[in-house]
């Protein structure tokens, strides 16, 4: 695929989302940075370009949206990336999550349980030069244990409690940021693993995500 033309307006807009993001409480300059620096346009249907730089959600096909800025500023700053931590992102859907990860750190696996949206972000992803994160596609819920212990894990779809798996997956002193609910609305919440059988848990506000499917997840039958 050939990528669309990031320019001057584009990075304008870039700059203002920014300044919105930080009104609404995102303090980490370097979240800020990222979201400053990868172009969410490309991350659209031309046809729907126009819609890239609002602070809202917005549907990529397969039942499935791309994330209001917010929330991806949101949960990446719970997640407290540091150059050189290795993340796990659960559900890559149009990858601007992950793009955004791979501004914090070069290490960031990434696993997407559609095949169809997994086959269309990996072309992106390496159309747009942003290939450096290993690509997955399978149950997300459930993690990725051959390449364990993470620093950080997020999830960007909703959970109907904590998936053991990934609780065990995190280093000791890594973080989980995770949306847990209903169908309907989740609570987002962080587990920092304090040791090898100890978790700390915080919650935060409110969100609506598309469910996490899974073993360990939403059932898909």
């Amino acid at each position: 695929m050939t990528p669309l033309p990031d320019t001057y307006r584009h990075q304008g807009q870039r700059r203002a989302l920014a300044r919105e993001l930080r009104q609404r409480g995102i303090h980490d300059e370097r979240v800020l940075a990222a979201i400053s620096t990868v172009p969410r346009h490309l991350f659209f249907e031309p046809a729907f370009e126009a819609h890239a730089y609002q602070d809202k959600a917005f549907p990529i096909g397969e039942g499935q949206t791309i994330s209001q800025p917010y929330t991806v500023a949101f949960q990446t700053q719970l997640l407290g990336v540091q150059p050189g931590h290795r993340v796990l992102e659960v559900g890559t859907g149009s990858g601007y999550q992950c793009a955004v990860l791979l501004q914090l750190t070069p290490h960031v696996d990434s696993i997407e349980f559609n095949s169809t949206l997994y086959a269309r972000t990996r072309g992106r992803l390496a159309a747009l030069g942003a290939g450096g994160a290993q690509l997955y596609c399978g149950d997300g819920s459930v993690g990725l244990p051959a390449r364990a212990p993470f620093d950080g894990i997020l999830v960007t779809a909703g959970a109907p409690g904590l998936p053991p798996a990934l609780l065990r997956q995190l280093q000791i002193g890594g973080r989980l940021v995770i949306p847990v609910g209903d169908n309907q609305t989740q609570r987002m919440v962080r587990v920092t693993r304090e040791g090898p059988e100890s978790f700390v848990r915080e919650e935060f506000e409110e969100f609506r995500f598309v469910p996490l499917l899974g073993a360990s997840g939403w059932r898909t039958s």
